[in-house]
């Protein structure tokens, strides 16, 4: 991913992370009337096209899938800080926050995110080419994790309900954690080039030779920009989440809306970057940060969960119903298909577009 050379940090993209969590401070804890509202969404989205760029600086500083990494890891991280406290303050009705937070941003990744970016790099290729190799790893640590924690709670019975007892909750936190460990290690040492982008004739691309990567400096100081900004995304989320709670319920949705709001404003970094590199050619870097979100996401949720049901009180609901379990097998079935060519077209990626709509449509109308 290449931005700009030497962008300097007062540049609006340094000076806006900084404000927004001036602003974050400010409002804090605050019931907020319309007016402020509105303008925490504004610094919100300013937020996260500041997280793009920053990111992007970074990425082309330590080069790929080390860019797409630091990205996924760090948005997933506050997004876990997000999901918790939100459960600590909602008590019980919060009990299926976690579950439907991961299983919108397993939906948005593997379907939107990859699916958008397929649609993209199709349309000006005609053909999107990525590395089927790291790519299908990416699809089954994915597959496998969704499945050990989203699936297996709504037909276990040592506890009544689709949720884990304390043993089988301690052994999905591990392997949850080990296996997302162990997919890192994979990506950035031991194949790293199963994850990097291929050019249409199948040459793998190991370098950005058409800009100088920005300086040591440039890159610490977006990677310290990079984190204000991304606070200040999931913070300000969770200062206008009340508003959205509130008008979920005027607008007789279901609760479970609340995580599908939640997911698409924390991955709009991710998502804005991996078009961005879907548009230059870069679909296994795309496909990096959509599966790589999904894998750190329930990687990283479920063991925080897990650890924080040590004092939060009232259940932990993680299986999905019926119709979310149709949907993610569909979703590891044509993203399977999708994979093995390693090259995809207009219709792969609007399959995967169809996916994402009908999980919304389920959500908004189950």
């Amino acid at each position: 991913m290449t931005p700009r050379p030497r962008t300097p940090l007062v540049h609006w993209t340094g000076v806006l992370p900084v404000a927004a969590v001036v602003l974050l401070a400010l409002i804090w804890g605050r019931s907020l009337p319309s007016a402020l509202v509105g303008t925490a969404s504004l610094f919100l989205a300013a937020a996260v096209l500041a997280a793009v760029h920053h990111a992007e600086v970074i990425a082309h500083r330590v080069g790929e899938p080390f860019g797409s990494l630091v990205l996924a890891v760090a948005v997933t991280i506050i997004e876990v800080a997000l999901i918790v406290t939100l459960m600590v303050d909602g008590g019980e009705k919060s009990a299926g926050l976690a579950r439907d937070t991961v299983f919108a941003a397993v939906m948005i990744t593997c379907n939107g995110i990859v699916g958008l970016c397929l649609l993209v790099g199709a349309l000006k290729r005609r053909v999107a080419v990525f590395n089927a190799e790291g790519t299908g790893a990416e699809l089954a640590s994915v597959a496998t994790l969704a499945g050990l924690s989203l699936v297996l709670p709504s037909f276990t019975t040592t506890t009544p309900g689709p949720q884990f007892s304390g043993p089988q909750l301690v052994f999905a936190a591990s392997a949850a954690l080990a296996l997302y460990g162990l997919f890192v290690t994979t990506q950035t040492i031991r194949h790293r080039d199963y994850f990097l982008p291929l050019t249409t004739a199948g040459e793998v691309i190991d370098s950005e030779d058409h800009a100088d990567p920005p300086t040591l400096r440039a890159a610490l100081g977006s990677l310290g920009l990079l984190v204000l900004a991304l606070v200040a995304v999931v913070g300000l989320a969770k200062a206008v989440s009340p508003t959205i709670e509130s008008g979920v319920a005027a607008a007789g949705l279901p609760s479970s809306v609340v995580g599908v709001v939640i997911a698409l404003l924390v991955l709009l970094p991710e998502t804005i970057a991996a078009v961005r590199a879907a548009r230059r050619d870069r679909i296994q870097t795309s496909i990096n940060l959509g599966l790589g979100s999904a894998m750190a996401s329930i990687g990283l949720t479920i063991p925080a969960v897990a650890l924080a049901t040590i004092w939060l009180k009232g259940p932990l609901v993680l299986g999905l119903g019926a119709s979310h379990m149709v949907l993610l097998a569909l979703t590891v079935v044509v993203g399977t298909l999708t994979v093995v060519p390693g090259r995809a077209t207009v219709l792969q990626g609007s399959v995967h577009l169809t996916l994402l709509a009908a999980y919304l449509v389920l959500a908004v109308s189950p």
